[in-house]
């Protein structure tokens, strides 16, 4: 007995001293500088990156060594919009009816480990049922793959509005949601729907500051909350240390959310000149989801795809977001990189790269977007969004140079989260 009990507790020992891996890098992107390194070596022990070095350090006995010597590295990538709990489909309205939370689960987990797999080692969620909230942990306890996820859990809406969960039910199924349920009509109904979240464990809050394309819902840029309203989800916000993202396709709607506190606007998809040059005297970011555009743009050809009254605002408003971030970009609004990916298909992020740069963003801003930007947004900074020491061992590779040919992140190769490699 006392000879097991010695060799558990060598066992247990050696646990406590974390995994070092050696990465020996052909290149590496500098999010800081936008900038290619060449012949580098990331040292991670455990979660974090430990040292970087040039030209190809010899291992430690005991430490792992990584051959990425034909590949670019760069930092895994940050979406700062998806929806991890579903992904557009002809049966995704009565999806809501049919299916169990623990459905939505499972179909979470598949849609979290595709864009893991697609290098995004971080996302922001931007609206579910809560299983998102659930999700987020059971990723961070290490139970599921999945890239680290920031929630808002339900978004925030008016009545009627662009997240009204009733929208098109027949009368007796619409009832009269409330806060809880993240429907508004009042500054006080504001607050409580902040603190609901807050108690529900969001790390963001979501509004739907206008009428938006996939809600059952004749406007599609309407604005749908009063000033008071968003200045009391704001300053609510704030009192609890969260930030607002606000859904926006109509400008005054737009102007509205960032006059009043709103950090991220959502498509912007009719923004004015007097808005653009209000998100840069406030710092606001747009966040422009050109994929969702491009792709509820050619899934209402589909007949039957969409319901009737959807339509016409998927043909009118998606197909005018690219060009909305080409203008935005040369007017210098900050922009954030995210996809809408759950409107358009989870794993295909990487498109939105191409979609920037076609348009006039060079490759080396479109990835600083995804990387270093998004990580100053979520105000985490020392922690993401960079390959330096401190920093979490969040490291992704291509084949090819991305400043060379962009459409290589879309086929990743490498992926390592938290120091554990998920793909090689």
């Amino acid at each position: 007995m006392k000879k097991i009990s010695f060799l558990l507790s060598c066992f247990f020992s050696l646990s406590l001293f974390a995994q070092t891996t050696y990465l020996h890098c052909g290149k590496v992107f500098d999010s800081k500088t936008g900038k290619i390194k060449k012949e580098m070596t990331l040292i991670v022990e455990g979660d974090k990156i430990k040292a970087v070095e040039k030209g190809y350090v010899v291992p430690v006995a005991g430490a792992t060594a990584i051959d990425l010597k034909t590949k670019t590295v760069y930092p895994g990538f940050i979406d700062m919009h998806v929806h991890i709990e579903s992904e557009s489909n002809p049966s995704r309205y009565l999806d809501r009816y049919r299916l169990n939370d623990a459905d939505v689960a499972y179909d979470a987990a598949k849609h979290a480990h595709s864009t893991l797999m697609a290098g995004f080692t971080t996302v922001r969620d931007l609206g579910g049922s809560g299983v998102n909230i659930s999700l987020r942990k059971a990723i961070a306890a290490g139970k599921v793959p999945g890239p680290r996820i920031y929630t808002a859990g339900k978004i925030i809406s008016s009545t009627g509005g662009h997240g009204d969960p009733t929208n098109g039910n027949r009368d007796e199924l619409m009832g009269d949601p409330g806060p809880k349920d993240g429907v508004v009509n009042s500054p006080a109904d504001a607050r409580k729907a902040v603190r609901q979240r807050y108690k529900n464990g969001a790390d963001w809050i979501k509004i739907t500051a206008t009428g938006g394309v996939l809600s059952v819902a004749k406007s599609g840029q309407n604005p749908q909350f009063t000033e008071e309203e968003i200045k009391a989800i704001t300053s609510t916000a704030k009192d609890y240390g969260m930030q607002v993202a606000a859904h926006a396709h109509g400008d005054e709607g737009m102007y509205r959310a960032v006059a009043n506190g709103v950090k991220t606007i959502e498509h912007g998809t009719l923004i004015e000149e007097k808005t653009m040059k209000l998100m840069i005297q406030k710092n606001a970011f747009l966040v422009p989801t050109i994929s969702a555009g491009k792709y509820v743009a050619e899934k209402a050809k589909i007949p039957g795809f969409y319901p009737a009254i959807i339509v016409p605002k998927a043909i009118a408003i998606g197909a005018q977001i690219q060009a909305t971030f080409a203008k935005a970009y040369k007017m210098g609004v900050p922009i954030a990189f995210g996809t809408d990916s759950g409107v358009s298909l989870h794993g295909d992020n990487a498109k939105e790269f191409g979609f920037m740069t076609e348009v006039g963003m060079p490759a080396s801003e479109a990835i600083q977007t995804a990387t270093i930007v998004n990580a100053e947004i979520l105000k985490a900074e020392n922690e993401l969004g960079q390959l330096a020491p401190g920093f979490y061992a969040d490291i992704v590779a291509s084949d090819e140079n991305a400043l060379e040919n962009i459409a290589t992140l879309e086929n990743i190769t490498f992926v390592m989260k938290n120091g554990k490699v998920y793909k090689q």
